[in-house]
């Protein structure tokens, strides 16, 4: 028999009929039973599960190359779509101080609102994945994100904009929590960081799109155009995402043991995946289950919190930049923008070293049970990446004062750009790694951390650096970001035993291959 979620990976039968023959209170230890969906107890026969045959089309992860290629293009966009608006937002700030008579830290709410609903909307609508399916949960919060840009663009006060944004950043969570876990229910390991490379290309860079185009769109058309460009754009890729197939195994072979049941009559139809509650009941077990991961499991509680700084820091630099290129030299708000080009050609950078990055993961020791290399391997990548952000922040943080060259601050961007790329690919690669199935519930709550962080962290921006100037407020933002090199460097040594001590992840191990 065909192990249902890695194709090609055989099953003892008896180890099955032991499986379904063992209670579902026995099966699970207490404490996770809130938060995994349990096994079928001994009603289930093994003669009807629906399980993936070895050569099945409808199994994600045998998808030919080339629609795995569109899945992935689909989900980059959609998520390119959502991290614009966070920062397209910020080009228009000038014009909205203006027309709406209110201050910078108030205009700026609306990148805070936008990611706190970000935040918030990623642990209801990744668990929501995971019950219902990915594809629903797309179009449905891709479309109800587009149709909030409107109010947004036709505001006539500051507040219609803040609460509007609010709820386009709940709803567009959905994308960027979301799509990471859709490549990986469909790449096998081993081509699973090449998968997240080609992804990343979207939303690694649409942060820093957004001020670049943002500046221009603003300076020629004004702010509200910057909502209207969102919308254009969105309404395309929306049309892109509604065209890919449910990449989620789970509920694929649970809606097609419904089908099996409703044809045939017969009750008896099973996957291991079905949870023996309701809806309300299984809504429950997946909405909790972020929340306790993020809280009981130290991969999350570390990464999450390490990758939230990480993104914090580069949600200041749109506050820091304006100041350094437009504030002190002058420059206009479209050639302002271009102080970001540094950080956007660090981020592909990092993106076109994925083969090299790659050779470097494939030279680690090889779990001998699975012939893969462990997940600590792409650590070692975090680490590099980690470093570069350190340096590059350093580097801008005593070169940005008008007396240097503008080009020479520019050029920090290039090694932050790049690290930026390395933490936020390889971290979730390895998140996604370590948690299968839950990938999503796992990276919801990474997304939780670092928006929150992002939402907050740029209204200290103005103040912090008037008070201690754009050099001093920089270098500690440094020092923090080297300090933090330790987490990648205690994961990567002790990575294992850390993985190999969660409960959580053994009992995942056992739902996937048991």
């Amino acid at each position: 028999m065909v192990d249902l979620y890695h194709p090609g990976t055989l099953r003892n039968e008896s180890n099955l009929a032991d499986s379904c023959n063992v209670g579902a209170e026995d099966h699970f230890s207490s404490h996770l039973e809130p938060v995994i969906s349990k096994l079928p107890s001994i009603h289930a026969p093994p003669a009807f599960e629906v399980y993936w045959d070895s050569e099945d089309p409808e199994n994600p992860r045998l998808w030919p190359l080339w629609y795995k290629g569109l899945t992935v293009a689909a989900m980059s966009l959609g998520a390119t779509v959502v991290s614009l608006s966070s920062t397209l937002y910020t080009s228009g700030i000038p014009g909205l101080q203006e027309d709406f008579h209110v201050s910078k830290i108030v205009a700026l709410l609306g990148v805070t609102t936008y990611l706190f609903g970000m935040g918030i909307g990623s642990i209801i609508f990744a668990p929501l994945s995971e019950l219902v399916g990915r594809r629903p949960v797309y179009i449905a919060s891709m479309t109800i994100f587009l149709l909030l840009l409107l109010p947004s663009a036709l505001a006539q006060n500051i507040e219609s904009i803040l609460v509007s944004r609010f709820f386009g950043g709940f709803f567009g969570s959905a994308l960027m929590s979301n799509s990471p876990a859709s490549v990986n229910d469909i790449v096998s390991d081993k081509h699973r960081a090449l998968a997240f490379g080609f992804w990343s290309i979207g939303p690694t860079n649409g942060p820093v799109y957004g001020p670049i185009i943002g500046g221009f769109v603003f300076q020629y058309l004004g702010w509200r155009w910057t909502n209207w460009i969102v919308l254009i754009i969105g309404g395309v890729v929306l049309v892109l995402i509604a065209s890919v197939k449910e990449t989620y195994a789970p509920v694929i072979l649970k809606r097609r043991a419904a089908r099996k049941r409703k044809e045939t009559q017969d009750p008896k139809w099973w996957t291991r995946y079905d949870d023996g509650v309701g809806f309300a009941s299984s809504l429950r077990i997946n909405l909790k289950r972020p929340f306790i991961m993020l809280l009981k499991e130290p991969i999350c509680m570390f990464w999450d919190g390490y990758v939230a700084i990480v993104y914090g820091v580069l949600y200041l630099c749109f506050v820091a930049y304006p100041i350094a290129f437009q504030q002190e030299r002058g420059w206009s708000p479209g050639i302002g923008g271009l102080s970001f080009v540094g950080i956007g050609a660090g981020v592909l950078i990092a993106i076109a070293c994925e083969p090299l990055f790659r050779k470097v993961i494939n030279l680690h020791r090889k779990d001998p049970a699975t012939g893969m290399v462990q997940p600590e391997a792409m650590v070692s990548i975090v680490f590099f990446g980690a470093t570069l952000l350190a340096v590059g922040q350093l580097w801008f943080s005593w070169t940005c004062t008008p007396n240097v060259h503008w080009i020479v601050p520019i050029l920090a961007g290039v090694p932050f750009g790049v690290g930026n790329a390395c933490v936020f690919i390889y971290a979730s690669n390895y998140i996604a790694r370590s948690y299968g199935i839950y990938a999503a519930s796992a990276l919801a709550g990474n997304m939780l951390t670092r928006s929150v962080m992002g939402a907050f962290l740029p209204l200290a921006g103005p103040s912090m650096y008037k008070v201690l100037g754009l050099n001093w407020a920089s270098t500690i933002l440094g020092i923090v970001e080297a300090l933090c090199i330790l987490i990648p460097v205690v994961f990567y040594f002790y990575g294992h035993r850390i993985r190999k001590a969660s409960p959580f992840i053994k009992e995942v191990e056992k739902l996937q291959i048991a």
